[in-house]
């Protein structure tokens, strides 16, 4: 019997880490958003905790905070795009169950072999077969049934994050900033975030700590900081380097999972039987897609 190596069990349960704590979002936002605080201020305090962390951590590991301008211009778009990617998902839980939505979220690998389509970088079958069987579960999970109605703002709120987060996804392995480590680059990214937001905050009318009075408010900030944002962030650069994109990627199906697990348990959502049909269906075809093309 071959002996498991010490990579896959650091990187398995790392990866797994990465899909349960993404999934977390929920957990810690609507909390947040019943209680009156705005998506600006949410976002503002996840991202500016977050940044302040990661800033101890390089500092602390010495590590160099220096870019050149081209790669500054990119840190600032890829920014804009993480920034765009929480706004729709946040928006999102207004509309639609917050599992239902990070689940669509999840759809973003098949949105990135078609991005590639117009880089001339043409998906093979498997990738093709994955993005009608992906689609055909999207139409189905988000039909409405006896229990619910589903919004289709709130569908094409989820799935413009996943769009825009797909878009990060295919900017970050280019050059010229394929070589800036994973923590700098979130690093950042959420700087530009916490940067847009405060000024969003500055533009509007609402108090930047209204419904952020009491400390569970305060405690939900710090788990979404931490969990959904550094934890999930770097748990994903240990599996990687542990046991490669591919794997590590695959084992993202724990996301949706976990986000339609406490959307029902926690918050009483309806799993309809559309939805976990559908689910099923988008999830097995990204997972084949990911393993067919060990991409």
């Amino acid at each position: 019997m071959k002996a498991i190596s010490k990579n896959a069990i650091i990187g398995y349960p790392a990866g797994i880490i990465t899909g349960v704590t993404y999934g977390l979002n929920p957990l810690f936002a609507l909390p947040l958003m019943k209680e009156g605080a705005s998506t600006e201020s949410i976002l503002f305090f996840r991202y500016i905790i977050s940044v302040l962390l990661l800033g101890t951590f390089l500092f602390l590991s010495k590590q160099s905070f220096r870019i050149n301008k081209k790669e500054a211009g990119i840190l600032f778009v890829l920014g804009l795009l993480y920034t765009s990617s929480s706004i729709f998902l946040f928006e999102a839980f207004k509309y639609i169950a917050s599992g239902l939505a990070t689940a669509l979220v999840f759809l973003y690998p098949v949105l990135v072999a078609i991005i590639m389509v117009f880089l001339k970088v043409i998906p093979s079958w498997p990738v093709w077969l994955s993005i009608f069987l992906t689609f055909g579960g999207v139409v189905i999970m988000t039909q409405s049934d006896s229990t619910q109605t589903i919004s289709p703002l709130g569908v094409f709120l989820s799935l413009g994050s996943a769009l825009v987060y797909a878009m990060f996804i295919v900017i970050i392995n280019r050059k010229p900033i394929h070589n800036i480590s994973n923590s700098l680059l979130t690093f950042y990214a959420l700087s530009v975030g916490a940067i847009v937001f405060f000024i969003k905050l500055l533009m509007s009318d609402s108090e930047i700590t209204a419904g952020l009075e009491n400390n569970m408010a305060w405690l939900n900030l710090i788990g979404l900081a931490i969990l959904p944002t550094i934890v999930s962030t770097s748990s994903l650069a240990v599996a990687t380097r542990n046991i490669g994109a591919t794997k590590a990627s695959v084992l993202g199906v724990f996301e949706p999972i976990t986000a339609i697990l406490i959307g029902a348990t926690v918050f009483g959502e309806p799993i309809t039987t559309n939805i976990v049909v559908g689910i099923l269906i988008s999830m097995a075809a990204v997972t084949f897609m990911i393993a067919k093309t060990k991409r």
